[in-house]
């Protein structure tokens, strides 16, 4: 997978650099995306932070993930998701076993709708 120099020569985090780099810039001309080649560690690192925020709403959890000791440089990341609490998946359902599967499966009985029930789960 990886095009391995010899690491006897190479101090192993510059052969990651090396290979990082090469990927990189073989995948930024395969798919035609130049933008691809501005990716660094860096931005994976930033994009995992706010993903874990967006997806747990906690910054301490975040700041466990990145190993920071002090909550004001994780805090950076709590402003990069606009988390909007009125966002939902809408399902329907018509009968007790459809209906009894949304609830299994996190939503939440909202009305009814002629002989259609209405289920919600926010995103």
């Amino acid at each position: 997978m990886f095009h391995s120099p010899n690491v006897d020569h190479i101090d192993s985090l510059e052969w990651f650099r090396r290979t990082f780099l090469y990927r990189r810039k073989n995948l930024a001309k395969k798919l035609q995306n130049p933008r691809l080649e501005k990716i660094t560690f860096k931005t994976l690192r930033h994009w995992k932070a706010t993903m874990e925020y967006h997806r747990t709403k906690d910054i301490l959890h975040v700041m466990n993930v990145l190993g920071h000791k002090n909550i004001k440089n994780t805090l950076v990341y709590a402003h990069l998701v606009d988390i909007k609490d009125d966002e939902y998946v809408c399902k329907t359902a018509k009968g007790v076993d459809d209906a009894e599967a949304l609830i299994e499966s996190g939503f939440e009985y909202v009305t009814d709708i002629g002989d259609v029930k209405l289920f919600r789960k926010k995103k």
